[in-house]
């Protein structure tokens, strides 16, 4: 009898630890609900129209298309691929597209912040309030490099989104997110972020905000919410293989987002500060053949003529350390700094140059509209081998002229050895070795043989994307 009574106890206890525990766990998931109701007034649906001209659909030779049943699925596929058939004599056609997105509304009057690829070459924008409310919108500016995009409404007294901080969020912490995808209105995605200064591919000037939240077409342009109900970023893209969610979702700053607005209110554009040069990541090797404890900062590939950076003396092969006393980790750190940072403004810069510290000041000018965009050189006649396992070639005056390049040595053939190990390839222009410039192939040849061996060096050469450093392991002299 004792026996059972002790059992029945045991049991008793064990369904207490686990409704205590039940309950522990309930209490440390958020909800959202207040939270939806009180921001998500703020938050529109934008549905655009634009005309697109479609030609006539261009196969493969020798490839039919194939007679498929109407609303058949793989109709669509053939379009997205091959265009849109050829109607009645082959000319091209012009007809609406219509594509949804999202927004939210950041001021009483009606300005609206939203993507700018949501509204981009739109003819007409309408925007659905949360009161069922459909207003023709303005586009007041657009920036396609940060992809933000300020509309407004001829309106009064709307609800607007409380604005945030994105620098303040932790990796790990809770958001939310509230847009239409696929058209689907005012559906909200919860996740956590997943990282932070995130830099993409062609998206240099903005350090995105990673998140797991479920964003799908539709969403863009919709706000990413903190725990407070604040906005902390504008989602703007997926990752995915699909075209839908795989679980990458990224979002724009919001203290990136307001800047942009505010220029575009005010000037219709945006200016950004413009450093001037090439910048690539410090690798392992390459901090060693640098003489750097370890990998830090943005390595200067290229001074760009004519730039910032050359008039305050930056070199090829100094190492940004910090920039407006802001340090810089790697590379995709440096360019949302600098593009935030205002125009004609005296900044210090921090580099790394023969293995020692020093500060220069630069003067920010305004960038480009368009980026400078570096040639490849020709072919020369070659030399013979070398101990590192390539075959150079002195650059004609016209290759010179051409890549912008005082100095310099054509690679003309790669065989086994440091070279190929490094990653140089055949038609790249080796312009330093150990940080030292390469005049001509005689320089080279005579710099090659004075190489530590087993040692990294630092080699700067010049391809098509651009200048690049890599890092190569010289062989003992045979």
């Amino acid at each position: 009898m004792t026996l059972l009574k002790n059992m029945g106890l045991m049991v008793v206890c064990l369904a207490v630890v686990l409704t205590g525990t039940a309950n522990a766990q309930a209490r440390s998931l958020p909800d959202f609900t207040e939270l939806v109701e009180k921001s998500g007034e703020a938050v529109v649906n934008i549905s655009t129209t634009q005309k697109v001209t479609t030609g006539s659909m261009q196969l493969p030779e020798g490839i039919e298309i194939p007679d498929l049943p109407e609303g058949s699925p793989f109709g669509d596929l053939f379009r997205h691929f091959f265009g849109e058939p050829a109607q009645g004599n082959g000319i091209p056609q012009e007809r609406e597209a219509k594509s949804l997105g999202s927004g939210f509304i950041i001021s009483r009057d009606g300005y609206i912040l939203t993507n700018n690829h949501v509204v981009k070459d739109a003819e007409e924008i309408i925007v659905r309030l949360e009161d069922r409310r459909e207003l023709k919108a303005e586009v007041i500016g657009t920036d396609e490099r940060s992809d933000i995009a300020l509309v407004k409404i001829d309106a009064d007294n709307l609800p607007v989104a409380r604005v945030g901080r994105a620098e303040d969020l932790k990796v790990g912490e809770w958001v939310l997110a509230i847009g239409s995808p696929f058209g689907f209105d005012r559906s909200a995605t919860a996740g956590i972020v997943s990282a932070k200064g995130r830099a993409l591919p062609r998206e240099n000037y903005v350090p995105f905000i990673q998140t797991d939240v479920a964003i799908n077409p539709g969403n863009s342009g919709g706000p990413l919410f903190n725990l407070d109900g604040e906005v902390v970023g504008v989602n703007s893209q997926i990752y995915s293989r699909t075209g839908g969610y795989m679980g990458l979702s990224f979002a724009i700053p919001i203290e990136v987002a307001m800047e942009v607005a505010q220029q575009l209110k005010e000037h219709g554009k945006v200016k950004r500060g413009w450093l001037g040069v090439l910048i690539q990541d410090v690798t392992l090797e390459l901090a060693e053949s640098f003489g750097m404890n370890k990998p830090q900062g943005a390595l200067v590939a290229k001074v760009l003529p004519d730039s910032p950076a050359a008039a305050a003396k930056l070199q090829v092969g100094d190492i940004i350390l910090s920039f407006n006393d802001k340090e810089v980790e790697q590379s995709s750190s440096l360019p949302p700094v600098v593009g935030r940072t205002p125009v004609g403004k005296k900044v210090p810069v921090t580099v790394m140059r023969d293995g020692r510290r020093q500060t220069l000041s630069v003067v920010l000018g305004e960038l480009p509209e368009k980026d400078q965009q570096i040639a490849r050189a020709e072919t020369s006649k070659t030399t013979m081998d070398n101990r590192i396992g390539i075959q150079v070639a002195d650059l004609t005056e016209a290759q010179r002229k051409e890549l912008d390049l005082e100095a310099g040595v054509l690679v003309e053939q790669v065989g086994e050895g440091a070279a190929a190990i490094a990653g140089i390839r055949q038609g790249d222009v080796i312009v330093r070795i150990d940080n030292q410039p390469v005049e001509n192939v005689e320089a080279f040849e005579a710099m090659v043989e004075k190489l530590p061996a087993g040692k990294s060096v630092a080699v700067l050469v010049q391809r098509r994307g651009g200048p690049i450093f890599m890092a190569m392991k010289v062989p003992e002299k045979q």
